[in-house]
């Protein structure tokens, strides 16, 4: 099994950043814990916007939501911790828009912040089948979140 950090730093190498390194994450964290849906946001004040979707009909590219000021946002973007959510009943405390992720048979979420010089700039977004996610799941995707850095910061600089 090829080490997932090491695909993802050779990915940065590459051209066409940063969708190459945005879709070697997508393949390898759903080899790691699986996902139905891949999501990246970096955060824009009381906003996340999104950067990228694995399913941009549902959740497309700019797609934008205020998430700073809820129960979620303290949890993640201020306190910086990872939010796993197990059931759809977690997911309805976390997101508005709980009936769309229910709709597309989503029921457990991985929330993980993306850090810089200790502020929050963004977060990556892992939701499959409601009870797929356990706590077990959370540190083997977390640990890629600083790969993120350069990108986010890019994507920032461009609003």
């Amino acid at each position: 099994m090829t080490d997932p950090l090491a695909v993802l730093a050779a990915s940065l190498a590459a051209p066409g950043q940063p969708q190459t390194l945005f879709a070697a994450l997508e393949r390898e964290t759903a080899a790691l814990v699986g996902h139905k849906l891949f999501t990246l946001l970096f955060v824009d004040g009381a906003d996340v916007a999104r950067i990228y979707s694995n399913r941009p009909v549902e959740y497309p590219v700019s797609g934008r939501k205020t998430m700073g000021a809820t129960p979620w946002g303290k949890h993640v973007l201020e306190e910086q911790r990872p939010y796993l959510g197990r059931d759809r009943e977690a997911i309805c405390w976390a997101f508005f828009d709980h009936e769309l992720i229910g709709s597309m048979g989503l029921g457990s979420v991985i929330n993980v912040p993306v850090i810089y010089d200790g502020t929050t700039i963004g977060t990556m977004n892992l939701l499959d089948a409601e009870h797929h996610y356990r706590e077990e799941h959370v540190a083997p995707v977390a640990r890629l979140a600083p790969l993120l850095v350069p990108a986010f910061l890019a994507a920032r600089a461009g609003l």
